[in-house]
């Protein structure tokens, strides 16, 4: 590795140290890209007691479940109702009664957040990434509890910044030994009762991680090796429409399951007598592929709020 890529590995590994937990191990969101590779390698070298936790989406790729169940130690989850019920993209979408989106990621906060629930996380977020990630943030982000949130750190002197989408983050720069005392102060006391996660790489460039996989000898994920430069949920719509359309060609069960799940959203905006000016799963397909622009404005405030809720 270049001389820059091991200072920035030093500084990863002092940031998972400095911030270790001390009753419970971490836990690392594994999504079996290239960046979770990274962390579940770093927090091996830190030392530090971790588990690694892999949330299914039910949407994840063949490739990328096989190549998770590679992994020593890996924990394979599944989201759950109340009763014990597994909860999948295609029961969701009628609960939900739309399709997830740009705006309403419930698929997100449904199948993959609701994992690690009052432990301290460690994730593989990147600036780089997009402008969403460099804007909302940093080795620290505290999601719930605002108000309190900043008046603990008011109270112990750090400097924050509150981010667009609600959140708090707080700067990469650990600095002396007191202020990194006090970080580890507030972030152990915000964790149970907060979401909190910790991102080692946030920093880190796509060329960083590269060099830092192949100087450790880390094969990873087939699909990169097939052309893909993100690893995501087949037929995210975050990727955009062209890396959809690739996805339902390359995994046609999965365009027919979605359009089956299509149709009984339908159905049950219909049964609660809810606008919609679909007929087929095929309709909303073509909405949500792009290919129908003029219903866009489809779902009001209220609707998008309410799918966004757990259910």
């Amino acid at each position: 590795m270049n001389r820059y890529l091991i200072e920035k590995e030093k500084e990863a590994i002092e940031r998972l140290k400095a911030f270790e937990p001390e009753k419970e191990p971490y836990y690392l969101c594994y999504s079996g890209g290239k960046d979770s590779d990274v962390i579940r390698i770093l927090a091996t070298l830190a030392g530090v007691k971790h588990e690694i936790h892999h949330n299914l989406t039910t949407v994840d790729a063949p490739e990328t479940v096989a190549y998770i169940k590679t992994i020593k130690g890996v924990h394979i989850n599944k989201a759950r109702y109340p009763d014990g019920t597994p909860k999948t993209m295609w029961n969701l979408m009628p609960k939900k009664r739309m399709p997830p989106t740009r705006i309403a990621r419930w698929c997100c906060s449904e199948l993959k957040e609701q994992g690690g629930k009052g432990r301290l996380k460690i994730t593989g977020v990147r600036w780089e990434e997009s402008t969403n990630r460099r804007a909302n943030a940093d080795v620290i982000r505290v999601v719930g509890k605002p108000t309190a949130t900043q008046k603990i750190l008011e109270n112990s002197g750090l400097s924050y910044t509150v981010t667009k989408s609600g959140g708090i983050v707080l700067n990469a720069q650990c600095g002396d030994n007191e202020t990194v005392r006090d970080k580890k102060d507030f972030v152990h006391h915000c964790y149970i009762d907060r979401s909190v996660t910790i991102n080692p790489i946030v920093e880190w460039s796509t060329r960083d991680v590269w060099e830092f996989l192949h100087h450790y000898g880390v094969r990873s994920n087939p699909l990169y090796q097939c052309g893909e430069n993100r690893i995501g949920c087949i037929g995210c719509p975050l990727s955009g429409t062209k890396s959809m359309k690739s996805d339902f060609a390359k995994y046609p069960k999965y365009y027919e399951s979605y359009i089956r799940s299509f149709k009984k959203m339908i159905d049950e905006r219909k049964r609660l007598k809810l606008p919609t000016q679909w007929e087929s799963g095929i309709d909303v397909m073509k909405w949500w592929l792009g290919e129908n622009p003029d219903q866009l404005t489809l779902f009001d405030e209220n609707e998008l709020y309410e799918a966004m809720q757990e259910v």
